[in-house]
């Protein structure tokens, strides 16, 4: 569960014009969420900040869903 492309964009005229028919898909949602909850926090633990904001972009997601 990654909660789909979080700023999903068309493929442009342009990239048409070059061949490049597929969108740009970017970050995934939980990833974006991952991003948002890491500035909330002032830890020196890399791994344990890492795994807690996965965590809290999972809850989230899972929010999402209600």
């Amino acid at each position: 569960m990654n909660g789909g492309p979080a700023f999903p964009r068309p493929a442009s005229q342009e990239a048409h014009r070059h061949g490049m028919h597929e969108p740009q898909v970017g970050m995934t949602l939980r990833d974006y969420f991952a991003a948002v909850a890491l500035g909330s926090l002032n830890v020196g633990d890399e791994g344990r900040a890492a795994k807690w904001c996965y965590q809290m972009a999972d809850a989230m997601l899972k929010a999402r869903e209600s």
